[in-house]
């Protein structure tokens, strides 16, 4: 990990209050023009940053959806390299998936490319850059991107926290070291800078009585999220958009990889005047502030409402696990791995993981892990064989997570991306209803970059 400066640059600020869905949707696509930008990410009165950006600021505008509802966005290219746009969440034909090089050409600087899709699930989702993501992501390409189900629940206030970290020169620029190969072989690009919808700390206010939905996303090359609501018992409701049953987080602690979501009912307990920390302790020996709830001196009501919010259901098809065929994936790789099988030809190559002991190289097209048939359902047994955690993304499906290590998954959510400990095992279940080529990969986006993504042939 990055050594942090003394100045306490790891900080983060800010929520946004997700604004009304407009009335229909557009005839036009929806514009979103990806460029290079500005950002004071550091705070007043600092350099600004140079950065990339969709619509000039990072996160990107926030896209909302109604549930089925068509979707036309219209990516123009105006960088210096070619792009893409990945829909990460949404379950969408495999022409719109965003993943160039596999399911459509990159979109050349200049030129651009229309997605239309209509999202099946509602939920917390988001959308950043296939095609280089290591990089372009790192400069800081990305968005949200929620789908309104029919009856929200009742909430006072309905917030988004895009946390992501950014490494930066002490002149404020971002360091330009994409190719990092120690990035590459350990736990991937770390920053020493963290920011909360693109701004550093600031205090959260509440009221007393108030009842939040919190929607949280780790837009982030690689850093993990380990959060800690001190005073507070949040309650998860969805993961990666997904409903679940409303319950606490495990040891009281939200742990979110990269590209993974939850959402969260937050009832606001404490008394007008308090104070309470939001804590990052991935890093044990390094906890962080992420920033403070403080209450105001009005409150709202006497206590939170007392009934229980749950989600309704999205209609994602339950695999079959009597008859599911388990397909293995052995995740492997790293600095600590140089003698396993493929590691020879991965290192020679300049790529550093393997799945089921072979490399991919960014942007080569590459021949199916395996090939599945439409309308069944398919078990992947992955086995992290590494020193290093991985989250582990699958497109066009969303699967539920049923072992870990050999035991249940408590309330067996259905995700899209799944967070495996070193030397980790896990069994993850889902009906391939979703015909095209659809990637299978590590999220850190270095690990990516470096081998770490296979494809699965639903046909």
């Amino acid at each position: 990990m990055s050594r942090l400066p003394r100045r306490a640059l790891l900080t983060a600020a800010g929520a946004a209050l997700l604004p009304p869905l407009p009335a229909s949707a557009a005839a036009e696509p929806r514009r979103l023009v990806a460029a290079l930008a500005r950002q004071a990410l550091l705070g007043a009165g600092r350099p600004e940053t140079g950065i990339w950006a969709y619509d000039g600021t990072s996160p990107g505008p926030l896209l909302q959806a109604r549930q089925g509802e068509t979707l036309r966005l219209r990516l123009e290219n105006r960088l210096p390299q070619p792009t893409s746009i990945h829909w990460h969440g949404i379950r969408l034909p495999n022409a719109m998936d965003g993943a160039a090089g596999i399911t459509q050409p990159p979109v050349p600087p200049g030129g651009d490319f229309d997605y239309v899709f209509a999202p099946p699930d509602a939920g917390t989702h988001w959308y950043h850059p296939q095609w280089e993501a290591h990089e372009q992501v790192a400069r800081g390409l990305g968005g949200a991107l929620i789908v309104a189900e029919a009856a929200p629940p009742p909430v006072d206030r309905d917030l988004l926290w895009v946390l992501r970290d950014w490494r930066l020169q002490e002149d404020g620029g971002i360091a330009e070291d994409f190719d990092n190969l120690r990035d590459a072989h350990y736990a991937g690009r770390l920053g020493d800078l963290v920011t909360l919808n693109g701004r550093r700390a600031e205090d959260f206010p509440v009221r007393a009585g108030e009842r939040l939905r919190l929607r949280l996303l780790n837009a982030a090359n690689a850093r993990i999220f380990t959060l800690r609501f001190t005073g507070h018992a949040p309650l998860v409701v969805a993961l990666d958009g997904q409903p679940v049953e409303p319950h606490p987080p495990e040891g009281d602690l939200v742990v979110l990889g990269p590209g993974m979501r939850a959402d969260l009912i937050l009832d606001c307990t404490g008394t007008p005047g308090d104070r309470a920390q939001v804590v990052d302790e991935t890093y044990a020996r390094r906890p962080f502030r992420l920033l403070d709830i403080v209450y105001a001196a009005e409150r709202l009501r006497a206590m939170p409402p007392a009934d229980a919010v749950r989600l309704p259901p999205n209609p994602v098809p339950e695999p079959d696990l009597a008859r599911a065929e388990a397909i293995p994936v052995v995740l492997a790789g790293g600095m600590r791995s140089m003698l396993r099988p493929g590691m020879q030809d991965a290192r020679a190559r300049g790529l550093a993981w393997t799945v089921n002991g072979h490399a991919n190289a960014p942007q080569e097209r590459q021949e199916p892990l395996a090939v599945l048939r439409l309308g069944r359902s398919y078990v992947l047994d992955i086995r992290n064989e590494s020193a290093f955690s991985h989250p582990l993304h699958l497109h066009g499906h969303a699967f539920r997570q049923i072992t870990r290590n050999g035991r249940p998954v408590p309330h067996r959510p259905f995700r899209d991306t799944v967070l495996l400990g070193p030397q980790e095992r896990m069994e993850l279940a889902f009906l391939a209803d979703n015909p095209g080529d659809w990637m299978l990969q590590c999220q850190v986006l270095e690990h990516q970059h470096a081998g770490l993504s296979a494809m699965l042939r639903v046909e």
